[in-house]
């Protein structure tokens, strides 16, 4: 499967990131700043919306920075948090303020997946971003991934193997590529059972449009989630798991249980040691006599 990985992470003491009227009066004041402040989107933001933007500054010229007293001072910032506060990983990058410890730029449209997600919640959100907006260190992001994948990660499979073996912020879900999105055990589907999952995605997303201003706080409350929307994911639901087998899962254990069995004959090649290694490592072992 594309690799799932965090977003960026500046480790800029909060210096680099603004809102929204800060950027519209840099950018009034100098234009050729424009492209240098991107969309900054961390679980937050996706969740509940928001107006947060970043400075990107290391493909910025020597020259154009002459000429932005601001940013001058923003950097200076940055220096000095990374000098004085910020720890030893701070530290290593002092003599580098204009870059960040993770640098993630996604120059396709991406999946992102919040790190972090409430408990309440019957399913993760998870959406689409598009360049040039950044995503944090708070979202999983997957580029190159298609509408299947969106489906199946969106599913009550994948939530159920989430609740299972992912981590926990409290008690909310936390998300990771290590332990949950790396270790779970993608279906194999035949065209025809694709195609279906492909529309009934694309059915959810469908549904979620129709509510252009709410964020995925509004739609994902479990208290006022939308029929349409909540059909969907079950129709989404349905596909998914016969995906996995034919028969019905009467419950969330019963998928876990089912991707575990498929966990282990995946793994077992790899936890196999062939006999004659064995033999050589015993031989290794044994001390003289």
């Amino acid at each position: 499967m594309p690799l799932a990985r965090v977003g960026s992470k500046p480790v800029d003491g909060g210096h680099y990131i603004i809102d929204g009227n800060e950027r519209n009066q840099l950018v009034e004041q100098h234009p050729d700043l424009k492209p240098f402040i991107r969309p900054f989107v961390g679980g937050h933001e996706l969740i509940n919306g928001g107006d947060r933007w970043i400075f990107c500054l290391q493909n910025a010229a020597p020259e154009q920075m002459r000429h932005w007293p601001e940013v001058r001072r923003k950097i200076e910032q940055v220096r000095h948090y990374r000098e004085s506060e910020g720890g030893a990983l701070a530290r290593s990058l002092a003599e580098t303020p204009c870059e960040f410890h993770v640098t993630v730029f996604p120059k396709v449209p991406f999946l992102a997946i919040p790190e972090v997600s409430s408990e309440r919640r019957d399913y993760v959100p998870i959406g689409w971003l598009n360049p040039p907006t950044i995503p944090s260190n708070q979202i999983i992001v997957v580029e190159n991934a298609t509408i299947e994948m969106f489906g199946i990660l969106a599913s009550r499979m994948h939530m159920a193997w989430l609740r299972h073996i992912g981590g926990r912020l409290e008690s909310r879900y936390r998300y990771s590529t290590g332990i949950v999105y790396n270790t779970f055990p993608w279906p194999d589907a035949n065209k025809a059972q694709s195609e279906k999952v492909q529309k009934l995605a694309q059915a959810v997303l469908d549904a979620r449009s129709k509510f252009p201003n709410a964020t995925f706080a509004d739609l994902y409350d479990a208290d006022i989630m939308k029929p349409e929307l909540r059909h969907a994911h079950h129709a989404l639901d349905a596909a998914v798991d016969r995906l996995y087998r034919a028969a019905e899962f009467p419950s969330d254990r019963d998928r876990v249980e089912h991707l575990f069995g498929l966990y282990e004959r995946l793994v077992a090649p790899l936890m196999a040691t062939p006999r004659s290694h064995r033999r050589r490592a015993k031989t290794r072992s044994t001390p003289p006599a």
